[in-house]
């Protein structure tokens, strides 16, 4: 019998108007849509699934591009893996992966005989002798069509593991306990948790975190392992909705730090995780606009604060005296620098950072030159010395370094041209006084076929924005690509949170320079890629310079003619997706294509509700349009669902997930049904196409090969609407 193939919908599905009127600071809007936003209403499924027959439908032709797109990222993908091995106590802990399967697996072997000193060279082929598998995330998964690790971690005498499922995307999570030396499953009752697991000093407690109905964490538990839940500890609770709170460890396991934070504020607690009664002791009060980090060691704290200035120092102070009276200056801030983090281990101090629009790792050796690592005025530190990659542009982080004692360091590398590769640094000469050698490449990322960096170009490039500020913008591009003003190209931007969009290497990006797509990220304001003010000059007040600063990086690419005009495209998601639709709403023909992934794209809505996820925590970002009427007028001014206007438009796909608990499929849903009755588009031409997983989270399919197979859908719908179809 041959297939029935269903038939191909008239048109894009039309949702019925069921006008809702929004009053505010006496501003009516009337929101025909709203009632999209519920995801319990069979009404609502069944028109996300008409949606979702609707984009098949349109896409079908671009099935043999998207077929071949999904075939490049298998072929260039090691698909047996291993990874780098860290050690931690009496183990080498790494992950592996194996061709046909979706998820990793998280194993171990133990540091004896050949093992006891040397990093064991694991063949991606071949699994270890002596192997222990911790976690088969394939075998954890069964069925489901949805699994994701919120947690992962193993207890300081390597005896027990606790890791965190969520298997339907809603970041819920429910938690198991493993005695590693029989397999059994000792307490799997824990459950709707949110991220961050702790073990107390002997393995016998843990410490998770607690999410309420708006998926807020805003409680720490402490419960002994094998024990009724109802018998749980509660030791600490966030009453601020607008804070949210997360769990760690300290480097040398001693401590579990409770973090909390606003946009613009933070404060952390410490609980002794030797003593079962420990209540938790704060470290510093929380202060308006004060945020720090801190790492502990013994009764040694260290801390990087913003009391003096907005881009952070780093400051030592000590668990009996913590609070910022105490808190001596490690040296003062420099020039252009943004400090971020810090970590604590026996032998150095390790301070995350920014500089010149890039990423950066700060090294300090305690004591020294026989000098005890901590004097008798609390930790001393020795003279800094940076870690600085030999690339123009470039992403640098600290790897996977849980040996409190170690005097190696493991960082992580990458760019646009250059695959993730781990690095080793011998630490020892530095602890001596003498300079850092070089570090030791212990892995890069395969990339199979023949890949060749040497083919590919990154540079920095500067827009100008409306105000006069200079906007960075990173491109790659095939090297044969000329300035001409013919090449298709893609833009991406976030700008938010002052979360950055680091150059970083993606093997499925190949399959866009290879066919002479340029590539740009544009640094717009709102991120943190230059620092603190540039994250403030794009918020509350500030926002709408993230969306023209957007548009002139796209008019800087055509400007210098590495972008045809009528060949750009742009892709942005979550609060991307906000910066997308805002923008495009400026100025809709400035771009041919547009993705918009989980798109916060009715935000003027959301954040009126203080009911909805996430609500109130967001109001230290973007303001409180319910107390504050300009907050309200500006969000009403650029909130892209508001502000569709009759114009041609790009053609454009909104992706989401039903169990978005981040920014829910209401949004984009309702935003696609404004355009499509705005636009000047032809529906076939220039479509607005919504599709929706139905069990999937914020991040999408969770697999892998599901991973790649959107991703090559993505690709193929930008490539076609740019004139790339083969």
């Amino acid at each position: 019998m041959s297939a029935v193939t269903p038939p191909v919908p008239p048109g894009p599905p039309v949702a019925p108007r069921r006008p809702l009127e929004r009053q505010h600071h006496g501003q009516l809007f009337t929101d025909d849509w709203e009632w999209l936003r519920d995801t319990e209403d069979p009404e609502v499924v069944a028109h996300l699934q008409a949606e979702n027959a609707w984009t098949d439908a349109q896409l079908a032709p671009q099935d043999a591009l998207r077929e071949r797109i999904f075939g490049e990222i298998k072929a260039r993908t090691q698909q047996t893996d291993v990874s780098v091995p860290s050690r931690h106590g009496q183990w080498w802990y790494y992950t592996r992966t194996v061709e046909g399967q979706q998820y990793p697996l998280h194993a171990r072997v133990a540091a004896t005989g050949e093992y006891a000193t040397d990093r064991p060279r694991l063949d991606a082929g071949n699994v270890p002798a002596g192997e222990q598998v911790l976690l088969d995330g394939n075998a954890e998964a069964g069925d489901s069509t949805f699994f994701s690790l919120g947690g992962f971690t193993v207890s300081r005498d390597d005896a027990r593991l606790a890791f965190a499922v969520d298997t339907a995307g809603d970041e819920r999570f429910a938690v198991t306990v493993v005695d590693l030396a029989t397999g059994e499953r000792i307490d799997e009752s824990i459950t709707g948790v949110g991220y961050g697991l702790c073990f107390s000093h002997d393995a016998t407690q843990l410490y998770y975190v607690r999410v309420d109905e708006s998926w807020r964490p805003h409680e720490v538990w402490r419960h002994t392992i094998g024990a009724d839940p109802a018998t749980d500890e509660l030791l600490h609770t966030e009453s601020d909705e607008a804070w949210w709170m997360g769990l760690d460890s300290s480097g040398d396991e001693r401590w579990v730090l409770i973090g909390k934070a606003s946009s613009d504020s933070s404060e952390w607690w410490l609980v002794d995780a030797t003593d079962p009664a420990s209540q938790p002791q704060v470290v510093q009060p929380r202060q308006d606009r004060l945020e720090y980090d801190v790492d502990v060691a013994g009764r040694d704290l260290l801390l990087v604060h913003t009391l003096n200035t907005r881009e952070g120092e780093l400051a030592t102070a000590t668990v009996d005296a913590p609070g910022l009276e105490h808190w001596q200056q490690v040296s003062p801030p420099a020039e252009g620098e943004r400090l971020l983090g810090c970590e604590l281990f026996e032998h150095f101090a390790l301070v995350s950072m920014r500089r010149d629009g890039l990423t950066g790792l700060r090294l300090l050796p305690r004591g020294g030159q026989g000098e005890p690592a901590t004097s008798d005025d609390g930790l001393a530190l020795g003279a800094p010395v940076d870690v600085v990659p030999d690339e123009a542009l470039y992403t640098l982080g600290a790897g996977t370094n849980p040996e409190f004692t170690a005097t190696t360091l493991q960082v992580v590398t990458e760019s646009l041209v250059t695959p993730p590769t781990t690095s080793e640094y011998d630490l020892a000469p530095l602890l001596a006084g003498d300079p850092l050698p070089a570090p030791t490449v212990l892995r890069q990322q395969p990339v199979l076929g023949g890949y060749d960096p040497a083919a590919y170009t990154q540079e920095r490039l500067w827009a100008t924005a409306q105000d006069g500020t200079r906007i960075p913008i990173s491109l790659v591009r095939r090297n044969d690509v000329e300035p001409d003003g013919t090449a298709p190209g893609l833009l991406t931007g976030y700008g938010a949170y002052e979360v950055s969009n680091d150059p970083d290497f993606r093997i499925s990006r190949l399959s866009l320079l290879d066919r002479g797509v340029v590539f740009a990220i544009a640094h717009v304001r709102g991120g943190g890629e230059m620092g603190r003010a540039w994250y403030e000059a794009g918020r509350m007040e500030h926002k709408a310079n993230s969306f023209t600063d957007l548009n002139a990086c796209a008019h800087a690419l055509v400007d210098a003619g590495w972008v045809d005009a009528g060949r750009l495209a742009v892709e942005g998601g979550s609060a991307g997706g906000l910066l997308l639709g805002a923008a495009i709403n400026l100025e809709p023909d400035l771009y041919r294509a547009a993705h918009l992934a989980v798109p916060f794209v009715d935000a003027l809505t959301t954040i009126l509700n203080p009911e909805l996820p996430l609500t109130v925590g967001e109001w230290t970002e973007w303001g409180n349009p319910l107390a504050d009427s300009a907050v309200y007028d500006r969000m009403a001014s650029y909130t892209p669902y508001e502000n569709v206007r009759q114009a041609q438009y790009p053609a454009m796909l909104a992706t989401t997930s039903l169990n978005d608990t981040r920014v829910g499929c209401g949004e984009p849903t309702k935003w696609v049904q404004a355009v499509r009755s705005q636009v000047t588009n032809d529906p076939i031409e220039r479509p607005v196409l919504l599709r929706t997983e139905m069990v999937a989270g914020h991040g999408g399919r969770s697999g892998r090969y599901d991973a790649w197979r959107d991703r090559a859908l993505e690709l193929a719908f930008l490539l076609t609407h740019i004139g790339v179809e083969s």
